[in-house]
Order: structure tokens, then sequence, then C-alpha cells
């Protein structure tokens, strides 16, 4: 495993970053992120599905970084049953353009209790896909998913998104009052992660 020493994650997200980190360390010796490359600027996410985000963003990078660096590239939302998938690719930016994490919270709570009152079904699932790239070549991808419900009150102040209302199924207890470690553990960017470890494992990357 020693020649998978660098790896690039296509996000400026840096909570999103560290909890990448957190899974693959000391998998990949390196982990760098967009903050390092501001000269890249925005990538404009104009796809249709999370896999079509998470390749545009990782070729990219990639095209920019050339051959000798891997790049990963996840897009991940949240998709609520009562909202018919939303807000779903839309996640990051439900309630604008530059909305912040409680604005879009608040706005799905707003839209939630809206379109079902009573609260008879506020089930959610986040879900992750996840693409690998070198250069402009696509190597893989890799996808993640947890199902659970929605809290009409903010809980705990760990994470980030939309953790704090989002009550993953076996729990009581908010991904946001999780300890990083167990909602890491069954996260769907931690499933989609966990395939990409045994995908480099099995020795794919050199094929």
């Amino acid at each position: 495993m020693n020649e998978i020493n660098r790896l690039v994650i296509a996000t400026g997200n840096t909570h999103k970053t560290e909890e990448i980190r957190k899974l693959l360390d000391p998998f990949i010796e390196t982990i760098e992120d967009l903050q390092s490359y501001p000269e890249i600027g925005e990538i404009e996410e104009t796809g249709l599905t999370f896999e079509d985000n998470a390749a545009i963003k990782a070729i990219a990078v990639g095209d920019y970084l050339g051959n000798s660096s891997l790049v990963l590239s996840d897009d991940s939302g949240l998709e609520v049953k009562a909202l018919e998938g939303q807000p779903g690719v839309f996640s990051a930016r439900y309630a604008g353009e530059n909305a912040s994490d409680s604005q879009n919270r608040r706005k799905l709570l707003n839209e939630l209790k809206k379109k079902d009152p009573n609260q008879s079904d506020w089930s959610a699932a986040f879900r992750c896909v996840m693409v690998l790239v070198r250069g402009s070549r696509r190597l893989a991808k890799f996808e993640g998913s947890v199902h659970g419900t929605i809290s009409e009150v903010e809980k705990g102040d760990k994470g980030f998104g939309y953790d704090s209302i989002f009550i993953p199924e076996g729990f009581q207890n908010s991904f946001a009052e999780l300890p990083l470690e167990i909602k890491n553990s069954m996260s769907h960017r931690g499933r989609a992660l966990s395939d990409l470890k045994s995908w480099l494992s099995s020795g794919a990357l050199n094929d």
C-alpha cells in the first residue's frame, strides 16, 4: 500500500475533509483538499444526480493536478420521503446558493411541517456517491447510504449540515450528538469509504 501516499479531496469543506481523513488515516499517508489549491476556484455543480456532481468535481481537479495525483470527490445529500426526495442534490444550497447550514435546516423543517404537520412519516436517508480519478480518467465509483428520521428539534453541536436533525435508525441521538467514531462507522460517507478501502486493498489501482 506504500504507493498510495497522497490523495486530494475535491472539496473546500474542512469538516468533510476531516471526516474522510479520520476514516482513511493511516491508510493513506497524506490527504489534502482544495484549501491547498485556492487557484482552482469554485467548481459549479451542474449535475442532476450525486454521481454526476461527484464526477464533475473530481475530473475538474484531476485535470488541473494531472496524472500524478489521485483525486476523490463525493457528492452527498439528504433525501426526505415526505418531500419526495428533496433536498437531494440541492442539500448544500437548499435555502439558496449561499445559504448557511442553519438556514438549510430551517427551510427543511418548515417545508416538512407544511407537508406533513402530523409527522406521520419524517423518514429520510443520507446518500453519498464518491468518484475516484487520476487525471481525467475515472477509476471507480463508491456509494453509501444510511436511513433514519428527521427530528423537529435540533440536537447536538458536533457534525455539520443536517447532522443535528438526523436521527439514524437504531439510535435516539442525532448525528450531531454522536462521537465522530460512531457516526463514521455507520454514515453514508463512512460506508462509501469502506468500499474505497476494500477496492484499494484489492490492488485494483494497479490493474
